[in-house]
């Protein structure tokens, strides 16, 4: 029954990869300005420049939007930091923002400040970010940057406002599961839908993580008789190392880096150091795609097959490069998946974390 569930989540995802259009471009600062002037944010339009050349620059984002009038009354306040203040990583929806705890802590684009969801508590109706009401919800998102418009007094974060406090029983909401939302979302745009989905199901073992470095293969070469990969995810992914293209050059033959597999680890056996990753190898195996997909806590590499375990005693069987037909869909033949992860349901997934 899992292996069925598998098999159709991923010919599902793989029909609206197949369909869907490419990862939405991240607007420079001209375009930002224009977005936010458009919508008549003309105070937030000259501050466009502290996000797009920010370390968070190329990431999704959603701004909830303070007007212009809010702004004049804050004499003090300097708009380009009001705008980091009011903008979150990730692609917020306020059907989602809705779903949130009273009280749940958003870390803005502003280091060490957060903002503070809360709802009118008779019919939550109405949406709160830092105290200022969402009235104007889903002015502009093109999938990549969304803006809420809100009314009323803003100013600059407290420096203690991601500290959990005697009126926030909820612990501040973790970057983390935004940045695995949002890698989920552009690995399915990427050709990785299985990835996207075993992300998913390994949420409990990410959540936790400061960061992670994921090897990945994408469908294609998973369907031509990478099905290993499937059910060998955790031996992928390396636990609390951010290791992006250049990172990896500089790592010397024989470096030995851990993964959610327990005591098995992945080991460099050639160094690399001729660009491109070349001739570097990792298990043996190349990397064919550096950085796929990367944000603040995430970095995706893509393989052209997946690692063999180096030094196995007891190497699991090799896979039979045929299909066992298992019964058919509209007359097309499937192939047999390998035992791996376990699957409930896809709606039951994305309810519980939110992807």
């Amino acid at each position: 029954m899992e292996n069925i569930l598998l098999k159709v989540a991923i010919l599902m995802a793989s029909f609206f990869v197949a369909s869907a259009l490419r990862s939405p471009f991240s607007p420079t600062a001209t375009m930002l300005s224009s977005i936010l002037r458009n919508l008549g944010f003309r105070e937030l339009s000259q501050a466009a420049h502290s996000l797009t050349e920010s370390p968070w620059s190329g990431d999704p984002y959603t701004i909830f939007a303070p007007t212009d009038a809010s702004i004049s009354v804050c004499g003090s306040c300097s708009v380009s930091r009001i705008l980091q203040e009011h903008t979150i990583p990730g692609v917020f929806s306020v059907n989602y923002l809705r779903t949130l705890p009273f009280g749940t802590l958003l870390e803005t684009m502003a280091p060490g400040r957060c903002v503070t969801v809360t709802s009118d508590l008779l019919n939550n109706t109405k949406l709160f970010i830092g105290g200022a009401e969402i009235d104007r919800p889903n002015l502009f998102n093109n999938g990549f940057v969304v803006v809420h418009g809100l009314s009323g007094f803003v100013s600059h974060l407290p420096a203690f406002s991601c500290i959990q406090g005697p009126a926030h029983a909820v612990p501040a909401f973790s970057i983390m599961r935004l940045m695995l939302s949002d890698a989920s979302t552009r690995l399915r745009t990427s050709g990785y839908s299985v990835l996207a989905l075993a992300l998913k199901v390994k949420y409990a073992d990410l959540a936790s993580l400061h960061n992670a470095t994921v090897f990945g293969v994408n469908d294609e070469a998973i369907f031509a008789g990478g099905q290993a990969y499937v059910r060998d995810v955790r031996f992928h992914i390396v636990p609390n190392r951010f290791l992006l293209d250049h990172d990896l050059e500089e790592l010397p033959a024989d470096t030995v880096l851990p993964t959610l597999e327990g005591n098995q680890t992945l080991t460099v056996t050639t160094a690399g150091g001729g660009g491109f990753l070349e001739p570097m190898r990792i298990n043996n195996v190349r990397i064919t795609s550096p950085n796929v997909v990367h944000n603040l806590k995430i970095v995706v590499h893509g393989l052209s097959k997946p690692f063999p375990h180096l030094n196995d005693p007891d190497p699991p069987a090799a896979e039979s490069s045929s299909c066992e037909i298992q019964g058919s869909m509209d007359g097309y033949e499937s192939c047999a998946l390998p035992p791996m992860l376990e699957i409930k349901s896809t709606a039951e997934i994305d309810d519980r974390h939110g992807f």
